[in-house]
């Protein structure tokens, strides 16, 4: 079909395609390439050159081609009025009609507008999408299929019959569209190696009570805020040993100042002086400890979960959006299906009232009715554009959110664990200190002798060596 001129029947913008050719209604467009997808390669009589849907023009014979001009087939005789034939690339002949712009295989009956074959074999363009021909009032309402326009091997040139999308091929929970899983073999994990976040929360649940609807990321949110919660309670927990250390201080400092039995001597009363005064030493390491408690593990474990709460606050805000912005487009897609339906009843109803009798008002309000059709499928195309676009953005952003999430929760469990191991190194350095202290005592209590300890006392409050003698007479 390269190198067949075409005129096209209604103006296209261009916008939908990258390089897509801008043209009015009524150009002549020669054709470079015929591509499956329902979209062609063209080149306007100004040399502008660029890619536009097939359903928006019409073939003209291909100049010097022994073939039939349009609207005649010469194997048999003329074709009703508003019906052309032409050749697919494949050679097997097909009928158009330009003003309902069905196509079937069969060649029309003699009923101006009216094809030979049955309904269920035609298709009905709208912008490169097709309505399957089952009529329109028997669609479900927001479920209409729409297929887009491709050619396979058994199928007419121009326009060309698509491969239907069965709509049981996804299915949407909660306006987030999901592969249907009799169709679609098992989706490759994004981590397999790992039980990571990404993988295992996109779709939603019921609550522990069955009543409402909970998101994935919802239960990841909660996951964390109960680390979060878990981790003001280990910080909790450090203070009150932190009350524990300080007041036994105290009390270590005032019973070393105690000055019950201060008054003993020599090896045992330095022995006790010792003891008391390692109380003293004891107080001051058990304070030491616990100031090092307060900045090295309880400060650092709230100055992680303020920083933490910041950060869950934001993933929460940032995918709550992205959510209410993906259920605002399904909206508007689902709007948008609705007044397509519309639309195409509207133009079957007036198409039908053609077959009956003809007219010029009547040929007015089809080409009118027909306009509102094309343009209600461009605004349906363009909101499931936005939509998916939107469920990209939500996927996209699901994705980096939850690995931050797993990275946070590496992160706050890591933290946990190396301010746990300085709890459990201070505690080791005060009872190291704490052995230091009584260690002298130990030592001193060895030297206890009370013969010692007598001889001293003696050496001290002795009077007098000379013993008495019986008195004589």
């Amino acid at each position: 079909m390269s190198g067949t001129r075409c005129q096209a029947l209604y103006p296209f913008s261009g916008e939908r395609h990258r390089q897509g050719l801008r043209f009015a209604a009524g150009e002549l467009i020669t054709v470079l390439q015929v591509p499956d997808g329902g979209w062609w390669e063209g080149q306007k009589e100004d040399g502008l050159r660029g890619w536009f849907p097939a359903s928006y023009v019409q073939l003209l014979e291909k100049p010097g081609k022994a073939t039939p001009q349009p609207g005649e087939d010469t194997s048999n005789g003329h074709l009703p009025p508003g019906w052309q034939s032409y050749m697919s690339p494949q050679g097997r002949r097909y009928y158009v009609n330009t003003v309902t712009n069905e196509t079937t295989w069969e060649r029309p009956s003699s009923v101006p507008g009216t094809p030979k074959s049955p309904v269920s074999q035609k298709s009905s363009a709208v912008n490169g999408y097709y309505i399957s021909g089952t009529p329109v009032h028997q669609l479900e309402s927001g479920h209409m299929s729409l297929r887009k326009a491709s050619r396979d091997p058994q199928s007419p040139g121009s326009p060309a019959a698509p491969r239907r999308q069965s709509k049981e091929s996804s299915l949407t929970i909660n306006c987030v569209t999901f592969p249907h899983p009799d169709v679609m073999p098992e989706q490759q994990l994004l981590k397999p190696s790992e039980w990571s976040y990404c993988d295992y929360f996109w779709a939603d649940k019921k609550d522990s009570q069955g009543n409402n609807t909970v998101s994935g990321f919802e239960i990841l949110l909660q996951k964390q805020l109960k680390g979060k919660q878990m981790q003001k309670e280990m910080a909790e927990f450090v203070r009150e040993r932190i009350k524990i250390e300080e007041e036994y201080a105290k009390n270590l400092s005032k019973l070393s100042q105690n000055s019950l039995a201060a008054q003993e001597e020599g090896t045992l009363g330095e022995a006790w002086a010792q003891l008391k005064k390692s109380l003293a030493d004891e107080a001051e390491v058990h304070l030491k400890f616990s100031s090092k408690l307060q900045s090295e593990v309880e400060k650092p474990l709230l100055n992680f979960r303020e920083n933490f709460k910041k950060d869950m606050k934001k993933c929460d805000h940032h995918i709550a959006d992205l959510r209410k912005h993906l259920s605002s487009r399904y909206t508007a897609v689902e709007k948008a299906r609705k007044a397509l339906t519309e639309r195409q009843k509207d133009l079957e109803m007036k198409t039908q009232q053609l077959e009956v009798k003809l007219s010029n008002k009547t040929e007015e309000e089809i080409k009118k009715a027909r306009r509102k059709s094309t343009q209600a499928g461009d605004d349906l195309m363009r909101c499931v554009d936005l939509y998916n676009q939107a469920q990209s953005k939500w996927f996209e952003e699901m994705v980096t959110t939850t690995l931050e999430l797993e990275r946070l929760e590496v992160e706050r469990v890591e933290m946990i664990r190396q301010h746990l191991c300085q709890y459990t190194q201070l505690r080791h350095e005060t009872d190291m200190f704490n052995q230091s202290t009584v260690e002298l005592v130990d030592q001193l209590l060895r030297k206890v002798d009370p013969a010692k300890d007598r001889e001293l006392w003696v050496k001290e409050h002795k009077t007098g060596d000379i013993r008495p003698v019986d008195m004589e007479i």
